[in-house]
């Protein structure tokens, strides 16, 4: 699904994905977004932040992960550091600044479907056992220790999927953001994955401000300090 508001470029990407095997929903506003999503169920959103009316395209994002998982990519008009920072603490799954090249998109939309969609690398078990977290692969879904299900958005999951594959191993932000969105990090002007791990650790950390499982290496990345072990 397109939400867009503005007619030309909405109809551009539409045209440009529909000749590329994409099946396309559209909408203007998140009014008409949410009348088609009252009978239809996008695989990804691709959401511009400036929207006309009461509701922009950074409240529509966070009202969507209120019960949702569907994977987001914004369209930021200026492409500020803080709309892309603000656009992943929302919950969404990678950012755009306009304006953009359509084949850009393309592999964005791509990228973030691969890693919603699919199994990370490696992974063969259907099920297993980091530190207090159960996963399972099957149903995509992350237990805590008591078994409630923890509310992962597809982000979320498939940041997580990216440690679970290289458990004890040091990330630095540069391969984690590869990985995450398929593009080279840039220190000085995107701290976006510290943010997504961060919002992460909120869920999966028993004490997020003295995490366990996802470990900050000063100057360089992470490292997922657990043990991942097949159940």
């Amino acid at each position: 699904m397109v939400v867009e508001d503005d007619d030309e470029i909405r109809e551009l990407v539409s045209e440009f994905l529909k000749t590329n095997g994409y099946d396309v929903m559209m909408a203007s506003n998140g009014a008409e977004m949410d009348e088609v999503l009252a009978t239809q169920s996008p695989d990804l959103i691709v959401l511009d932040i400036m929207l006309p009316g009461g509701e922009d395209g950074l409240s529509i994002c966070r009202r969507l992960r209120q019960d949702s998982t569907v994977p987001i990519i914004i369209l930021t008009a200026r492409g500020d550091d803080i709309d892309r920072i603000v656009g992943i603490e929302m919950g969404a799954d990678d950012y755009l600044p306009k304006p953009f090249n359509p084949r850009e998109l393309l592999a964005r939309i791509k990228a973030v479907l691969r890693r919603t969609t699919q199994p990370g690398p490696r992974q063969t078990a259907h099920r297993a056992q980091c530190g207090h977290l159960t996963i399972d692969y099957d149903r995509r879904e992350v237990f805590d220790s008591a078994g409630r299900a923890l509310n992962l958005s597809s982000g979320e999951y498939g940041l997580l999927t990216i440690f679970l594959s290289r458990p004890q191993r040091v990330l630095d932000r540069d391969i984690l953001m590869d990985l995450v969105s398929g593009r080279s990090f840039n220190a000085s002007f995107d701290r976006s994955i510290d943010v997504q791990v961060s919002r992460l650790r909120k869920k999966i950390e028993i004490d997020p401000a003295n995490p366990l499982l996802i470990k900050t290496v000063r100057s360089v990345g992470y490292i997922l300090a657990e043990k991942v072990v097949s159940l």
